[in-house]
């Protein structure tokens, strides 16, 4: 990996543009606006991005249906399809260095995990849904000898894809994989904060060879852009992943117009259950500060609540502490620095205040607890635990988004079940013991769509994920079964003579 010194060098040689693509161009926003996206570990502004709005958005679509209805991407051979994806997969490879430095400076994330997991992540997962394209066959029922009775998917049509600020290029990966792998067109709305990699990508991916009108990115907010393809009558289905309010928005749009499908993909306050018979509190205590502090704690699946014995948990909070000691925190271009900045100052302030009320209500400062570098301009937390939280605190309920870890006491087993599912999420959890027969038990009990045992992670790209309750529903990211929410599927009845 470069040096720090290098990606500042780098950096300043980046040529930036924020105009959206449109029809397979590069283009202004019809009303000419533009808006700052900033570097949140400076408060800088790092580039003028097109503001977009219904006019723009209303473009795209008429550009994807035309698109679609051609035939020129829908009814291409799976190979064809398969080929171009494949081509989009090794120009993100090819790129990743200029991609990996666009995330770090607009997202604040560090370039030593754009570099080593984001980018090549993103690549990999057009590979995966690349590969699958042309692998997936369809059926014929057992009706009998009098008919034939095929069961076959087609695509459903013009795909809104709303991201999320947090992983910009690897949730855009995880839904045009899938989308655009069985024939749909797809137009992007990233998060205002994070425009600039998706931008790039799209640029990778007319290069690639998929034609235009096939895939858009159009920047802006959440009330002008995002709003209006969320309510546009001519979209067949929004992949939404954001915050549970935002999604719930998402739903009430599609039910006021045309019951456009909706696939969310929300909130979580995610449990760590650490059972008394681990005997290893090291390799617990690894994982668990990674699950927490992991992009800052800006992670929908992070592992925020970490339940333990009473027995355990001095000894636990102790190794935790001494794992924590090496994260350094800094400039995300530093390739030492394992937590960079939160994304935006109104972000950073709520983070802040969920940290004072926790203090408010008793729960005890192990470490952290404060805001940090502020003389950077930067929007920096510094790495918190708290100690003596109960499951009724705020700290204990509410999705913090922030680098921020709870330990949460329990006396037996059961109860520790009651705790971690003592909440309206169900996204993810983790498990920690030495019994096989307790792993499974135990598992089974949690209400979380992903359940890993003795290590934290969402699983690879051949598992589903999405959550329970309000963490999500309507379809998977991920795996094979991303491939059927982004299809419509149809019985074709033949009777014979």
């Amino acid at each position: 990996m470069s040096t720090h010194q290098e990606w500042q060098r780098m950096a300043e040689k980046l040529s930036l543009d924020g105009r959206a693509v449109i029809a397979g161009q590069r283009c202004n926003a019809a009303s000419g606006e533009t808006f700052g996206t900033l570097n949140p570990s400076t408060g800088k502004v790092l580039a003028e991005v097109a503001k977009c709005d219904a006019k723009d958005i209303d473009r795209a679509v008429v550009a994807a249906r035309e698109a679609f209805e051609s035939g020129v991407w829908s009814k291409a051979a799976p190979a064809q399809r398969k080929a171009v994806l494949l081509r989009l997969a090794q120009l993100i490879d090819d790129n990743a260095d200029e991609l990996a430095l666009l995330e770090a400076l607009e997202a604040g994330k560090p370039i030593s995990e754009c570099m080593g997991l984001d980018i090549p992540e993103s690549a990999a997962c057009i590979r995966w849904h690349a590969e699958v394209t042309d692998k997936r066959y369809d059926a014929l029922s057992p009706s009998g000898a009098s008919v034939v009775s095929m069961i076959t998917r087609e695509p459903i049509g013009v795909v809104g894809a709303v991201l999320p600020w947090n992983f910009p290029a690897l949730m855009l990966a995880w839904k045009i994989g899938p989308a655009l792998s069985v024939g749909n067109s797809v137009i992007v709305k990233p998060a205002e904060q994070t425009s600039l990699s998706t931008l790039r990508i799209a640029d990778l991916a007319l290069e690639a060879g998929l034609p235009p009108g096939v895939f858009s990115v159009v920047t802006g907010f959440g009330e002008g852009a995002g709003q209006a393809l969320g309510v546009h009558a001519d979209v067949d289905l929004i992949a939404f992943t954001g915050s549970t309010e935002t999604g719930k928005r998402f739903l009430r749009y599609s039910a006021d117009t045309n019951l456009k499908r909706v696939v969310l993909e929300c909130g979580g306050k995610n449990p760590q259950v650490v059972l008394p018979d681990v005997a290893n509190l090291d390799a617990v205590a690894e994982q668990a500060v990674a699950a927490a502090f992991w992009n800052m704690g800006e992670n929908c699946s992070a592992g925020s609540r970490i339940l333990v014995h009473s027995s355990q948990k001095a000894e636990l909070l102790q190794k935790m502490l001494a794992v924590l000691d090496g994260w350094k925190t800094g400039d995300p271009l530093d390739p030492d620095v394992k937590l960079g900045s939160l994304i935006e100052e109104g972000h950073y302030r709520k983070v802040l205040g969920h940290i004072e009320k926790a203090k408010a209500e008793g729960a005890r400062v192990a470490c952290g607890g404060n805001a940090t570098l502020t003389e950077t301009g930067g929007w920096f937390v510094e790495p918190t635990i708290f100690d003596n939280v109960t499951p009724e605190m705020s700290i204990a309920r509410d999705e913090v988004f922030g680098p921020v870890l709870c330990v949460i006491e329990y006396a037996d087993v059961d109860e520790a079940v009651r705790i971690a599912n003592d909440t309206c999420y169900g996204l993810a959890a983790s498990l920690w013991t030495d019994n096989v027969n307790q792993a499974h038990k135990i598992a089974a009990r949690i209400r979380a769509g992903t359940v890993t045992v003795n290590c934290f992670g969402e699983g690879d790209l051949s598992t589903p994920f999405g959550g329970f309750g309000q963490s999500g529903f309507g379809g998977r990211d991920k795996s094979v079964y991303a491939h059927d929410q982004y299809c419509e599927l149809k019985t074709t009845w033949l009777k014979l003579d």
